[in-house]
């Protein structure tokens, strides 16, 4: 894995990251498909604020490194080379993605209240988003999770699903449409909900193929659920557009967390390939094994391209930036399943065994291709902003290219 032109501090970093994963973590590692205990957790996070790699992402005042959206590929990459990796340095989903919106949107008061423990890994937090049908799913307009106004505050009445990490958190940023209220648009708003609130309580455990968030994807309800004013995450109303802005860094963390794995299946292949025999010969001697590892370095190194081109627009222009995190989920969230598959193919029986983590990893991946939007949603609005674009230059002055030239000489 090379990053050229790394600053300084941040090559010191990704180095200390990768001695860490490797010289700690990995041996800490729970039997594939088991969970981390949270002894392990917490011992493992300790280690790594000894390391001075804990939070890599989360801003220096909060006990974290601090580093900007253009650096973060390279340090989620080693970390995630374990899948408990992002988990001992506090980088994970659903907490990482609340830890950058709260960082841009809460007020200084939430800061102390919430992100100040989120970071220290002191508690976890969840984020509620997705329904039952007919509710928001991949079209989160059909929200219907509500917030009514009360004296001092708001009534949140609604059903979510899928609220990833929701068993043993501490709190959930939950998404309720509101109506116009107080000179605020109708729309939808955040809220801070303490999982100690009496009106919020986990229901339903979801069983999954993928382990590796705490908390699991269970049910969450809300009924005549009361929080105060100083509850709101922003503006009122403007919930859509705050997720937004988390949703797009939030994708792109996935895929370089995910290309973690995806590089460690693809090490395991290629020590595989390089000692075991085969017709008098290493398998990596052998022209379909080679088909199968050429292609797996195209694939992880056309994750890394776009990953890194998309981390950039990020920086410098968050809505485009946004609009290139759709195409980097569904090209890294389909190359790294096919990664893993082929390491599994070139192990055998083995890849598919629990003696080794394949078969682990490719479980945790597969839902990436349905977590954060399907792929299939994502496809559609990359689509659409395609061929929006194109119309526009066309009707701006861009000549008009789809016609066929009819030629006049009848042809030769």
């Amino acid at each position: 894995m090379t990053f050229p032109q790394l600053p300084p501090h941040v090559a010191g970093l990704r180095e200390r990251t990768r001695r860490f994963i490797r010289e700690v973590v990995i041996d800490s590692e729970p039997a594939p498909g088991g969970r981390l205990d949270q002894a392990t957790r917490d011992r493992l996070q300790s280690a790594a604020k000894d390391a001075g790699v804990f939070a890599p992402l989360v801003p220096t005042e909060y006990g974290g490194q601090g580093l900007p959206i253009e650096h973060w590929s390279p340090i989620l990459q080693e970390a995630g080379y374990s899948p408990i990796g992002p988990v001992a340095l506090n980088c994970m989903a659903p907490d990482e993605g609340n830890m950058h919106m709260l960082n841009l949107i809460a007020t200084e008061e939430q800061k102390k209240r919430y992100l100040a423990p989120l970071a220290a890994g002191e508690v976890r937090s969840c984020f509620g988003m997705t329904e039952p049908h007919p509710g928001a799913g991949s079209d989160p307009a059909a929200l219907r999770t509500t917030a009514v106004r009360a004296d001092g505050g708001w009534i949140i009445d609604g059903h979510k699903r899928f609220t990833s990490g929701a068993v043993g958190a501490g709190f959930c940023i939950v998404m309720a449409r509101t109506s116009a209220v107080d000179g605020f648009p109708e729309g939808a708003t955040m809220f801070l909900v303490d999982m100690t609130n009496p009106g919020i309580r986990v229901g339903e455990a979801i069983r999954t193929v993928d382990r590796s968030i705490d908390g699991g994807h269970p049910h969450v309800y809300l009924e005549d659920c009361f929080v105060a004013d100083d509850a709101v995450l922003g503006e009122v109303g403007l919930g859509f557009r705050y997720a937004q802005g988390r949703l797009g860094p939030a994708r792109l963390t996935h895929c370089m967390r995910w290309l973690g794995p995806a590089r460690r299946a693809h090490d395991i292949a290629l020590d595989r390939a390089g000692r075991r025999e085969l017709f008098g010969g290493p398998i990596d001697s052998l022209g379909l094994a080679q088909h199968l590892i050429a292609e797996s370095v195209i694939d992880i190194e056309t994750s890394d391209a776009i990953i890194t081109k998309t981390a950039a627009l990020l920086h410098s222009d968050p809505k485009a930036g946004s609009a290139m995190s759709s195409i980097a989920k569904v090209h890294c969230s389909e190359a790294i399943y096919r990664v893993i598959d082929r390491a599994i193919q070139i192990c055998g029986g083995d890849g598919v065994s629990d003696g080794l983590p394949l078969a682990q990893y490719l479980s945790e991946v597969r839902p990436f291709r349905i977590y954060d939007g399907s792929n299939e949603t994502h496809r559609w609005a990359i689509a659409r902003r395609a061929s929006a674009g194109r119309h526009a230059s066309v009707r701006a002055g861009e000549r008009y290219r789809g016609d066929a030239v009819v030629s006049q000489d009848g042809g030769a």
